[in-house]
Parts: structure tokens; C-alpha cells; sequence
């Protein structure tokens, strides 16, 4: 029976009572969810600490974790993997929190950052720092947000249709965005000598290979602001998922809720793609993996952890599964993306519901 069907045949305070007790069952759903998620990470992020560890004894692992010893255990745990696997958590919560506030507002699951362009042309921006001014300081980060920005406004422009959004037409549009974004990424690597080019091509699959104590600084600084902002326009973005006008009667600002929102999922993107590249596919499917542990209404809160495991995991079997190990972060969520991408594409074709 249905909350409506319920309403329907009791009292309106029988009704409320229900309600609230559907919300808190929600609530604690959620939170053993995230409880769930962050023990975890937790556990990857000891797998990530002391697979393959050699030379160094597990009993001094905890320890170099937090800095407080010296030698090889801290330059094998403080400098090169804990750094490495928090960039991986930070990055993957920005990727999947970018990628449920596009699903959310344009109410399409196909329309995230990293299938729309946004994240190409963060990666246009952050490649062409990396190629040709790869000492500017912070120029990498800069220019990821400038191009995010700029296919945030190409798309917006392209995608209206007598006054309004298209959300349709934004997939397609971003679609050949993006495809225009790669175009220029080639033109980058015919300009860039050996070295660079190899950098550049690991960096463009997606690796959180290289990272150190910035890269983690510059992500959770990132990551709390984005953060903020998506819990400050939770109440308007929950409002526009209605349509524009309930959400209008509801008293939300809807030109400025959408706009401040497509910006922000474009700098949490850009955020993360300046550092480890444009790992695909984790802004795809962060949100429906939360939508389906704690429902549609409850996605938001749960994306980013989903996207934090899936970086973690991704990246510690890039570094030490047999056989294809090693390999660059991306490659191996894009085994997992690349498959549920064509099942939605196919989903949506077909008109299948589920």
C-alpha cells in the first residue's frame, strides 16, 4: 500500500505519523549505509597500506600512516601510499558527488560530467597546463575549472529549446562536446616530446599514480567546499527534481538553483580531473549504485562515498591484481562503467523501466 493509498482511508495525523516514521527509517537506512561504506574504505584503505608490502614490518605500518617514523617505512606508507590512497578516496567522493547533483538536476541518468563533455573540457584545460606550462603553480587546477566552466556554458547555450533546458538535447550536445574535447587532446600529444606524452597519456586515462600530500590538500580543501555547497542547495535541488514550476510555487529561485548547480558539479569534476585525470565512468554510476543501497531521495547523500570506494578499489587492483597489474586507475573503472553505460543506453532505447 502506498502513502497515498494509506492517507486515503485514515486521519490526516495517522497520515503524518507514517510519514515520519517512513523518514526516520530512511534516516537510519542511510546512515548504516554510510556507516557501511565508511568501514569499507577503512578496509581498502589497510589493503591499499600493506599489500605487497616488503621491508617494511606491518607493526610499523600504523605508525608511518600517521608520520611518526622514519626511513623507509616512512617514505614507503607516508609518502608514496597513503597520499596516493587518499587521493584516490577524494577524488572518487568529488567524481561521484559531480556526477548525482547533473543526474539530479537534469533528471537523466545518461547527463554527468564526465558524458557531457564537463570533464573533457576540465581535461583540455588541465592538459594544455600540463603540456605546454607544466611549471605555473596551481595552473593545472585553474585551467581544469576554466575549461569545465566553458563546456558548462557551451552545453547550457546549445541545449535550450524555446527558453528551457533541454535535457535531451543536452546529452546529445555534450556528447559532441566531448568528442571535440578529445579532438584537441590529440592535437596536445602531437605537440609534447616522448617524455611528456607518456606523462600526459597516463594522466589522461586517470591515475592516482604520483600523488603526494598537495594532491591530498588540494582535494580535501576541494572536496569540503563542494561539500557545503551541494548541502546548501539540497532544499532548491530538491525542488527543481519536481519541475521548474512546483518548484517555483515552492518559493525556489530556479534560474540561479540550476545555474549554481551545474556549476558546482563542473568544479567538482574539474577539482578532481586537475589532479588525477578524467577517471571515466565513477560520475556515471556513483549515483544509481546509491539510489539503488538507499533510494532515489537519498542518492545525494550517499554518491560521494560510492564514488570514494569505487576510486580506492579501482586503484588498488590497478596496482596489484595479477596479471594485468599495473595499470592506470581508469582502466579498470572503465571495465565496470563501459558495460553499465551501454546497458543504459539500451535501457533507455528500449523504454524498460527498471
Amino acid at each position: 500500500m502506498t502513502v497515498l493509498d494509506h492517507a486515503a482511508k485514515t486521519s490526516p495525523t495517522e497520515t503524518a505519523a507514517l510519514l515520519r516514521r517512513r523518514r526516520h527509517a530512511a534516516a537510519r537506512r542511510t546512515a548504516a549505509l554510510v556507516t557501511l561504506l565508511a568501514a569499507l574504505l577503512v578496509g581498502l584503505l589497510a589493503v591499499a597500506l600493506t599489500v605487497d608490502l616488503k621491508r617494511v614490518p606491518l607493526s610499523e605500518v600504523a605508525p608511518a600512516a600517521l608520520g611518526l617514523r622514519d626511513g623507509l617505512a616512512d617514505y614507503v606508507i607516508f609518502k608514496i601510499r597513503m597520499p596516493r590512497a587518499l587521493t584516490a578516496v577524494l577524488a572518487g567522493a568529488l567524481f561521484g558527488l559531480s556526477g548525482v547533483l547533473y543526474q539530479r538536476l537534469i533528471r537523466n541518468p545518461l547527463a554527468t560530467p564526465d558524458i557531457i563533455g564537463v570533464s573533457a573540457g576540465a581535461g583540455a584545460g588541465a592538459l594544455t597546463m600540463l603540456v605546454l606550462l607544466p611549471a605555473l603553480p596551481h595552473g593545472m587546477t585553474l585551467a581544469a575549472l576554466a575549461g569545465a566552466f566553458a563546456a558548462v556554458g557551451v552545453i547550457h547555450t546549445l541545449s535550450r529549446r524555446r527558453g528551457t533546458v533541454d535535457t535531451y538535447r543536452v546529452v546529445l550536445v555534450g556528447i559532441g562536446l566531448s568528442a571535440l574535447f578529445t579532438s584537441y587532446h590529440t592535437y596536445l600529444f602531437t605537440l609534447a616530446d616522448d617524455q611528456d606524452q607518456a606523462t600526459a597519456m597516463r594522466w589522461f586515462v586517470g591515475s592516482a599514480a604520483g600523488a603526494d600530500w598537495t594532491s591530498v590538500t588540494i582535494l580535501a580543501w576541494s572536496l569540503g567546499a563542494c561539500a557545503l555547497g551541494a548541502v546548501l542547495l539540497e532544499r532548491p535541488l530538491s525542488g527543481l527534481t519536481l519541475g521548474d514550476e512546483m518548484a517555483t510555487g515552492l518559493g525556489a529561485r530556479v534560474p540561479l538553483a540550476r545555474t549554481a548547480t551545474l556549476l558546482l558539479g563542473a568544479a567538482a569534476a574539474a577539482l578532481a580531473t586537475s589532479v588525477v585525470g578524467p577517471i571515466a565512468f565513477v560520475a556515471l554510476i556513483s549515483g544509481p549504485i546509491a539510489a539503488r543501497l538507499a533510494g532515489a531521495d537519498r542518492a545525494g547523500w550517499l554518491a560521494a562515498p560510492v564514488g570514494a570506494v569505487l576510486v580506492l578499489a579501482s586503484d588498488v587492483i590497478a596496482q596489484h591484481a595479477p596479471v594485468i597489474s599495473p595499470v592506470p586507475t581508469g582502466a579498470c573503472t572503465a571495465l565496470i562503467g563501459a558495460p553499465y553505460f551501454v546497458w543504459l543506453i539500451l535501457r533507455r532505447t528500449t523504454g524498460d523501466p527498471t
